[in-house]
């Protein structure tokens, strides 16, 4: 026990020497939690379309009036032709082009139907995708508020179109905000980071100091050792951890909606299994470029793959068996299912036990891996 305690005393004050390193666990994570949600909105604004009126109607203003409201899109031109709004697509001054056809409001007098020309640069596939989506939607919207009297074609009487509505309600992210989902997954790439990168090169810059010879011919066990480098890089984890909860409810107004021990439980796992596969790294290589290189490659895939970016659901069968297997996955699945929705431990239970599995086969592949020398 006293020799373990002697290890992390040694690692404690490394890790509060080096100053660049300290800031890198601590104040940069930080400021990356309260940067990057903002940047990384996937949500669809300011489309620019170029609206091409032919029909000049009181129905045509008041559709061009909905589309400028909806707070999606910006009305750029109003060209005369649909070849001038092909144009603004090519030159890159407009993304969609709406074209109301002549006789619009007429034809929706007396045929209850019309068709509108909707032109989409589709180079950006999420953009154009999604500002379809919204703009159907706000087609749809303006289609139910219109009143207009339509001619039965039997009878020559005047009868109002009666619709179904649809309501619609969004169950644990109320206003469909971005930051909800964006803001627990990137916490989790934080910790990721530091749990891959830094514990990678700790038992490499020993190598390279020389200071791994001095410690091999010492009694100290390989136990001691790999927990001796790996408790101090736990303790920061967490604390990273902790800091970007309160910048989550600080600057995001997001508070978990379960149970804190039951995150900081998982939280503790999960740096736990990524110090042992940071340290595992460290074992194989013979320098901090090596060690680097190996982490990068791994972590990219656990980002890629962890369903952060796209949905997993939309991955094909081997991708889908890939991320299955990495820890980053998991995580991100539970903290937002406890951060949001409010999931308790009976409902995630089996994401702990994976957790746990992980942790043990790598910090145990670490153990082992570790030569020391006499």
């Amino acid at each position: 026990m006293k020799v373990l305690l002697f290890i992390l005393q040694k690692e404690f004050r490394l890790i509060f020497r080096d100053k660049i390193i300290l800031a890198m666990m601590t104040f940069v994570p930080t400021m990356q939690l309260i940067i990057l949600p903002m940047a990384a909105d996937f949500d669809v604004k300011n489309v620019n379309v170029a609206f091409i009126d032919h029909d000049q109607s009181t129905t045509s203003s008041q559709l061009m009036r909905k589309v400028m409201s909806s707070g999606y899109f910006r009305i750029v031109d109003l060209p005369f032709s649909y070849n001038e709004g092909i144009k603004l697509i090519e030159d890159g001054s407009a993304d969609i082009v709406v074209e109301v056809p002549l006789g619009m409001e007429r034809s929706l007098i007396r045929e209850g139907r019309t068709t509108i020309n909707v032109s989409i640069n589709a180079i950006n596939g999420t953009k154009a995708s999604l500002g379809g989506a919204y703009l159907s939607t706000v087609f749809a919207d303006y289609n139910r508020e219109i009143d207009l009297p339509m001619q039965a074609p039997s009878q020559g009487a005047m009868v109002n179109v009666k619709q179904i509505e649809l309501v619609q309600q969004n169950w644990y992210n109320v206003r469909a905000e971005y930051k909800y989902y964006m803001v627990p997954g990137i916490l989790v790439l934080l910790l990721t980071i530091i749990g891959g990168f830094i514990t990678a090169l700790n038992i490499v810059k020993e190598k390279e100091l020389g200071t791994i010879e001095q410690i091999n011919v010492t009694p100290i066990k390989k136990w001691q050792f790999i927990l001796g480098k790996l408790i101090p890089f736990w303790i920061v984890g967490l604390t990273v951890f902790t800091l970007g909860l309160v910048v989550m409810y600080v600057v995001y107004g997001i508070f978990p909606e379960g149970s804190l021990l039951t995150l900081y439980a998982f939280a503790a796992v999960y740096m736990m299994a990524l110090l042992g596969f940071g340290l595992l790294i460290s074992t194989f290589s013979s320098n901090q470029l090596q060690a680097m290189f190996v982490a990068y490659f791994f972590i990219m895939i656990f980002t890629l793959m962890s369903g952060f970016f796209t949905s997993i659901d939309s991955m094909p069968n081997w991708a889908r068996r890939m991320s299955s297997m990495t820890p980053v996955t998991h995580f991100i699945f539970v903290v937002r299912l406890i951060v949001l929705k409010g999931s308790s431990f009976h409902h995630v239970y089996q994401e702990f036990l994976y957790l746990i599995g992980f942790g043990v086969v790598l910090n145990g592949l670490a153990i082992w891996n570790y030569r020391k020398t006499q």
